[in-house]
């Protein structure tokens, strides 16, 4: 007769036990500590809200990983409802219980995995401390990490039911969020970011279709996220019926709070439309330097371009994208000094739908050709001739770490001037760089083609047939 793993009898243990839940939390002053977590477990999968409770009232780690325990598409506001209370009725108590060790309630989804996986079998364990530390005095405030995301609509219930714990107990529990959301929403709505410790946010994306004076009223909460290592600011217009001078203190409110941004790494802006003539004002509020700058959709000036260039804070540039952004009737050199600058570092180039022409194109590759850790280009929707695109290619084969280029269907692939494919013409343009690829000892690097779909606006893939957009399925 085979016997069940040691595992999966603990499992059947804790189920058991679960059938009786007066029992259970009765079990809790005794119960080992290496049994809460499945325990835990168990009372969570089967919604034990009673136990879970207790549980959280006894709990003898410094994390509760709650959040990781969590499934997609689920709702859990009863059972995230029942560890808020017990943490509600611990923090009454003037004296904790003897192995209550708990420090952080996680609402985070997809971290502390490691945490459930050792306590389920997933992993090796490691030596649990057992100790008791005797009657303990609330001292520090109880922190509860989340993952906040504010959008128009009806309040979410978990969240509401957290801010009334939180003003209950002001002080005794801090809020804190790593990464925070905010999308089509009032700004009267985000005042519940005074309840949040903003230092804690370290990922903020702001996708809005906020009015310029709108962001001048968030400029503060900005200011307090001390710690922020991204940010992502998205559809921010001017405002409309305002002075030039109402419109320059808001712009300066707004980039000065990036002083207090000593940690910002990676910066998005797209669909910025006060950008223009103003790009050197932020970029001089900038204290570090940046590992990721993307602008894309937004109008810059040949000044903003030189200003930008000449930064201090784009020499480490990864990753660099200013997709969208207009530079037909822009001279080459900004973009070409700004490529030698970053060439050291910079692994990944966006350059879409900029309007670039040969002339253009020509002028930056030699800078091009220096960037030694380059292992992506991306410069689709670009009018460049064939023979461009064999000299970006001979230019580059050089770059041993260069392993995808997306380029754009060459000027030679159309039948008129309205633009209509011919995909013939296409694919014997795109076997020729196959070949010299292959000629060149780079047969590995891959090159794919890529346009607008005429139909339906969906970029277009080409190798050399067109692939990921249903409208060409006739071909």
């Amino acid at each position: 007769m085979n016997l069940p793993a040691p595992d999966r009898l603990l499992e059947l243990a804790c189920h058991s036990l679960l059938k009786d839940e007066d029992l259970a939390i009765s079990s809790l002053e005794l119960l080992p500590v290496e049994l809460f977590p499945p325990l835990f477990m168990a009372a969570f999968a089967g919604r034990h809200s009673k136990t879970l409770k207790a549980m959280v009232q006894a709990w003898p780690f410094p994390c509760l990983p709650l959040g990781a325990l969590m499934k997609e598409q689920q709702p859990y506001h009863e059972t995230i409802q029942a560890a808020l209370d017990g943490l509600d009725l611990l923090l009454s108590q003037e004296v904790r219980p003897r192995r209550w060790k708990l420090q952080v309630l996680d609402l985070q989804k997809n971290v502390h995995q490691d945490f459930w996986a050792v306590w389920s079998g997933n992993k090796k364990r490691q030596k649990v401390d057992n100790s008791n530390t005797g009657p303990r005095s609330p001292l520090a405030p109880l922190e509860v990490f989340i993952d906040l995301c504010l959008k128009a609509g009806t309040p979410d219930e978990t969240l509401t039911y957290l801010i009334k714990k939180v003003r209950q107990r002001k002080g005794l529990i801090q809020l804190r969020c790593k990464k925070l959301k905010i999308s089509t929403v009032s700004i009267q709505n985000i005042k519940i970011l005074k309840m949040v410790q903003l230092d804690s946010v370290q990922d903020l994306e702001v996708n809005c279709t906020w009015k310029l004076s709108t962001m001048e009223k968030f400029a503060p909460y900005l200011g307090q996220m001390g710690n922020l290592h991204r940010l992502l600011l998205s559809h921010i217009h001017m405002s409309s019926h305002i002075t030039l001078e109402q419109e320059q203190q808001y712009v300066s409110q707004f980039t000065s709070q990036f002083l207090s941004l000593l940690h910002l790494q990676e910066l998005y802006l797209d669909s910025i439309s006060f950008l223009e003539g103003r790009l050197d004002q932020m970029l001089r509020c900038l204290k570090t330097p940046l590992e990721t700058l993307s602008i894309t959709n937004c109008l810059l000036s040949e000044t903003d371009l030189m200003h930008l260039s000449q930064n201090l804070n784009v020499s480490q540039l990864k990753d660099l994208g200013l997709s969208g952004v207009n530079l037909t009737n822009v001279s080459s050199e900004p973009l070409q000094i700004l490529l030698e600058r970053a060439s050291a570092t910079l692994q990944d180039l966006d350059l879409d739908e900029c309007g670039i022409m040969d002339p253009q194109f020509t002028a930056i590759l030699p800078a091009l050709s220096r960037c030694s850790q380059l292992t992506t280009f991306s410069f689709c929707g670009n009018p460049i001739s064939m023979a461009v695109l064999e000299n970006l290619l001979r230019h580059t084969i050089g770059l041993k770490n260069l392993s995808h280029v997306l380029y754009p269907t060459p000027l030679e692939s159309y039948e008129d001037v309205r633009g209509t494919l011919h995909l013939g013409l296409l694919a014997q343009l795109h076997a020729k760089l196959r070949q010299m690829l292959q000629e060149l000892g780079r047969p590995s690097m891959v090159w794919f083609s890529a346009n607008r779909c005429p139909d339906c606006g969906d970029r277009t893939f080409y190798d050399p047939d067109p692939i990921l957009c249903p409208c060409y399925t006739s071909f």
